[in-house]
C-alpha cells in the first residue's frame, strides 16, 4: 500500500509540474500510472523501474534464443522459430519482447515449418531505388508483417558500409556511401516503427567482411571512422531514431564491440544522445562487468555466448559493487524507455494477424523494379520488341524462381522454395528461391514467340539453341549469405563461361544478375545488355520481365562501385583465413574514410561500373543549377527534362569537391532527388547539403570543421561523370558538433 501511495503522489505532483493535466492526474491508475499513456516516455519508464524488484530489473537485461540451439532447449514462452525472447512483467502490466530477423521480412529459423512470409529485395536493391518513399513504404510493409506474426522487435536495419565487396552480408546492406546508405536505411526503420514495433540500427560498428568476424579487429583511426562507417549510423539515428542499437561481432581497435566504451558510451550515448538500448549480436558478449560498464544494455540470446553473463553473475557483480546499481537500473531504463516511446506497451501485438500478401506482394515488386539498374544497353536491344518468334532463357533456376541469400535475413517464401536441396542445405543455407518464375512471365508477355529454357549446365547446348534465336536472355547468379563471404568476385560455377559461349552464339544476348553485389564481367565487350537484378525478392520473376519488356522503365542506380578487377580493391586479397576461427588477425582500413568511389577517385581507378550509374529507356536534360546558402547550409537547385519519347524515372546527383581543403578523396556524394517525367516535362529539383558532408572530423575537438574556400558543385549522372553542369561556391569557416 505504502508502494502504491507513493506512486499516486508522483503522479499527483507530474500534475502538479505541468506535465499532466490536472483532470489526467485522477483518472492515473493507483497501482500502475506508468500504463497512463498521457506521460511521456522518460516519466513512465521511471515510474515503472521504481516498482520493480531486483529481480525483474535483472529479467530484462537478459534475451532467450527462440529455438533450440547446442543443446539447450528454448524458452518455452518465446515464439517458435523465432529469433529471441525477453521476459515481461506481467503484474505490471509489462509485456515481453518477441524478437525477429531481419532487415528483408520476418525471417524464421530453421524448422519443419517455418513461417512463410513475404520478402522485400535484398538491401543493395532497395538502395539502388534511391527511392526514400519506397524504402519507407517496404519498412512499413516488414513491421506491419512482423507485428502480425506476434513480433514487437524487429532486428532491422543493417548499416554497415560496403568496404569489403567480398563481404557475405552486403546483400543486407544499403552500399558504399554514407549519405546513401543512411538514408535509405533510415526510411526503412521509420516505416517499421509505424507499426509500433522496434527496430535494431546494426551492426555497429565496422563490421565489413564474415571472415573471421567472431575475432577480427578492424582498425580504423577515429576521424576517419566518423567521416565514414560512424557518420551513417549517425545520421540514422538523427532521421530515424530506432528504439535499439545491436553492437557487433568484431573487436575495434582491440576492444570487443558489445564492451567497447568508446563506441558504447563515448560516442553512441554521450556525443549522439541516443536514448534507447543497446542489444547484443547473438554470440557477440565477452563478459559481465566489461560489457555492463562499457555500455552494454541487454545480453542477447544468452545460448549463443559461453555463459549467461548478464544473468546470476551480472547480480553477483551488482551487489559487490563491480557494476554499480545505478548502471543496472540505467539498463532497464533504456529499454522500459523504448517500449513507451515506440508504442510496444500501449499497442501489445498477438500472434495470428491478417497479411494480406497479394498487396505486400506488390509492394516488393515495385522495391525491386525501381532497384533493377540497367548497366549496359548496347543497339537498345531492351526493351525486348515485340513480334520475336524464338526467345531463349537460360540458367538461375529461372523457369521456377528467384535467388534469396542466406543467414539470418532469409525470409521464407510463401508456398515454399521453387527449388531444394542445393548445398548448404543447412546454415547458412538452405539455398532458397522465391517462386516467382521469370521464365513464366516472359512466357505471358511473348505470347506469339516460342520460348525455350535450358538450365546451362552444358555451355555448348545452351550455346547451340541460342545461335537462331531473335534474343537471348542468360541469368547468373551468386549465392552467398551470413557467415561466408564471396571467395572471389568471378561468378561462381563456370558462368562466366557459359555467359561467353552463348554471347559467342548470339551477339543478342542479354544477361540478368541475380548478385549479392559487384561482380566481375569478362564477356561484358560481347553481350548486348546487363541488368543487375539483385536477390529480388517475393514478385522478383514478374520485376524481371516487367523491366524486360518496358511495362517499367529501369530507374535504379548502383549502390556500390564495381571494380575491373580486385587489383584495384584496398585490399585484393580478403584478410583473415575462413577456415579458421580461432586465430585472431586485425584488418586494416588503411583507406579510412575513402570507400568506393573515394578510393577509385582517390587512386585515379577506372571502375567496371561506377557508382550512381544506371541507364533508362529515355533520356534526361540537366539545366539552371545554381547555390545559395541560408542558417549555414548550402542549397542546391535545378532542373531535369525528359527529353525521351518515353516516360521514366531520373535519379540527378550532386557531388561536391573541394578547391583548397583537403579531404579525404576528390569528391563527396553530398545529395539527389529521384524524379518521375513524361517525355517533355521538366521539374525543378532542390536539395540542401549537409554540413558535415562538407567538412572533415576533428578529434580532438570532437567537431566537424568546415574549411574557407571554394568548392565545386557537380551535377552528375554516377560518381565518374564529368558533370552535366557545375559551378563553384564559396563557404565561409566553420566549427560545429556533433
Amino acid at each position: 500500500m505504502k508502494s502504491a501511495l507513493n506512486l499516486r503522489l508522483l503522479a499527483l505532483a507530474l500534475a502538479i509540474a505541468g506535465a499532466l493535466p490536472a483532470s489526467a492526474a485522477d483518472t492515473v491508475p493507483t497501482n500502475r500510472p506508468w500504463l497512463d499513456a498521457r506521460l511521456g516516455a522518460d516519466q513512465r519508464a521511471t515510474l515503472a523501474l521504481q516498482a520493480m524488484t531486483q529481480q525483474e530489473k535483472l529479467g530484462w537485461v537478459m534475451g532467450w534464443f527462440g529455438n533450440d540451439f547446442a543443446g539447450k532447449k528454448r524458452n518455452p514462452a518465446a515464439l517458435p522459430l523465432s529469433a529471441g525472447y525477453i521476459a515481461g512483467v506481467p503484474r505490471l502490466g509489462l509485456p515481453a519482447l518477441f524478437e525477429t530477423d531481419a532487415g528483408l521480412g520476418v525471417a524464421s529459423q530453421a524448422g519443419k515449418t517455418p513461417r512463410e512470409r513475404t520478402s522485400l529485395p535484398s538491401g543493395l536493391a532497395t538502395a539502388a531505388t534511391w527511392d526514400r518513399k519506397l524504402a519507407y513504404s517496404g519498412g512499413a510493409m516488414i513491421g506491419a508483417e512482423a507485428r502480425a506474426s506476434g513480433f514487437n522487435v524487429m532486428l532491422a536495419g543493417g548499416v554497415n558500409l560496403l568496404r569489403e565487396p567480398r563481404n557475405g552480408r552486403n546483400f543486407e546492406y544499403a552500399g558504399e556511401d554514407p549519405l546513401l546508405t543512411s538514408t535509405m536505411v533510415a526510411q526503412q526503420i521509420k516505416g517499421i516503427q509505424s507499426n509500433h514495433v522496434i527496430a535494431t540500427m546494426k551492426h555497429f560498428a565496422v563490421n565489413d567482411q564474415e571472415t573471421g568476424r567472431f575475432i577480427l579487429d578492424s582498425r580504423i583511426d577515429d576521424a576517419s571512422n566518423r567521416m565514414s562507417d560512424l557518420l551513417a549510423f549517425q545520421l540514422v539515428l538523427e532521421q530515424a531514431d530506432p528504439g535499439s542499437v545491436m553492437c557487433a561481432y568484431n573487436r575495434l581497435n582491440g576492444a570487443y564491440a558489445c564492451e567497447s566504451d568508446y563506441l558504447l558510451n563515448q560516442v553512441l550515448k554521450k556525443d549522439w544522445g541516443f536514448k534507447g538500448y543497446v542489444m547484443s549480436d547473438w554470440g557477440a558478449v565477452h563478459s559481465t562487468v566489461a560489457s555492463a560498464n562499457s555500455g552494454l544494455d541487454q545480453q542477447s540470446a544468452w545460448e549463443f555466448d559461453k555463459s549467461q553473463y548478464f544473468g546470476n553473475a551480472l547480480e553477483e557483480a551488482v551487489a559487490n559493487g563491480h557494476v554499480p546499481q545505478a548502471r543496472l537500473d540505467n539498463m532497464v531504463f533504456r529499454i522500459l524507455r523504448t517500449m513507451f516511446d515506440k508504442g510496444v506497451v500501449d499497442h501489445p501485438v498477438t500472434e495470428g494477424g491478417a497479411i494480406d500478401f497479394a498487396a505486400h506482394a506488390l509492394v516488393s515488386r515495385s522495391d525491386a523494379e525501381d532497384g533493377m539498374v540497367l548497366l549496359k544497353n548496347a543497339g537498345s536491344v531492351l526493351p525486348l520488341k515485340a513480334g520475336a518468334k524464338k526467345i531463349v532463357v537460360i540458367g538461375a533456376h529461372a523457369d521456377v524462381g528467384v535467388l534469396a541469400g542466406g543467414g539470418s535475413s532469409l525470409v521464407y517464401p510463401v508456398g515454399g522454395s521453387a527449388v531444394t536441396g542445393i548445398a548448404p542445405t543447412t546454415w547458412p543455407g538452405p539455398v532458397v528461391y522465391h517462386p516467382s518464375s521469370p521464365l513464366k512471365a516472359i512466357q505471358a508477355r511473348a505470347p506469339g514467340a516460342r520460348v525455350v529454357y535450358l538450365d546451362g549446365l552444358d555451355a555448348a547446348a545452351a550455346a547451340s539453341a541460342a545461335a537462331d534465336a531473335d534474343v537471348v536472355l542468360v541469368f547468373a547468379q551468386q549465392w552467398i549469405g551470413e557467415a561466408l563471404d564471396a571467395v572471389s568476385l568471378s561468378l561462381p560455377d563456370n558462368q562466366d563461361a557459359l555467359i561467353a559461349a552463348v554471347a559467342k552464339a548470339n551477339p543478342k544476348t542479354v544477361v540478368v544478375l541475380e548478385t549479392a553485389g559487384p561482380v566481375l564481367m569478362p564477356w561484358l565487350d560481347q553481350s548486348a545488355a546487363v541488368l543487375q537484378a539483385w536477390y529480388a525478392g517475393t514478385s522478383g520473376g514478374e520485376a524481371i520481365a516487367r523491366v524486360l519488356f518496358g511495362e517499367v522503365n529501369p530507374s535504379g542506380r548502383l549502390p556500390a562501385t564495381y571494380p575491373a578487377s580486385a587489383s584495384q580493391l584496398p585490399r585484393p586479397v580478403l584478410d583473415g583465413d575462413p577456415k579458421d576461427e580461432k586465430t585472431r588477425f586485425a584488418v586494416t582500413y588503411h583507406e579510412g574514410a575513402a570507400i568506393g568511389y573515394k578510393w577509385f577517385d582517390l587512386k585515379g581507378l577506372k571502375p567496371l561500373f561506377p557508382f550512381g550509374h544506371g541507364l533508362s529507356y529515355t533520356q534526361f536534360a540537366y539545366t539552371g543549377l545554381a547555390a545559395s546558402q541560408k542558417d549555414g547550409k548550402l542549397q542546391l537547385r535545378f532542373k531535369v527534362t525528359n527529353t525521351g519519347a518515353v516516360k521514366g524515372k531520373d535519379v540527378p546527383q550532386l557531388y561536391v569537391a573541394p578547391q583548397g581543403a583537403k579531404w579525404e578523396a576528390p569528391k563527396r556524394l553530398a545529395g539527389w532527388d529521384k524524379v518521375e517525367l513524361a517525355p517533355g516535362e521538366s521539374t525543378e529539383v532542390s536539395v540542401t547539403v549537409d554540413p558535415r558532408l562538407l567538412a572533415t572530423y576533428d578529434s580532438r575537438s570532437k567537431s566537424w570543421r568546415v574549411v574557407k574556400g571554394s568548392y565545386k558543385v557537380l551535377l552528375a549522372r554516377s560518381a565518374a561523370d564529368a558533370g552535366a553542369a557545375s559551378i563553384n561556391v564559396v563557404l565561409e569557416a566553420r566549427t560545429f558538433k556533433p
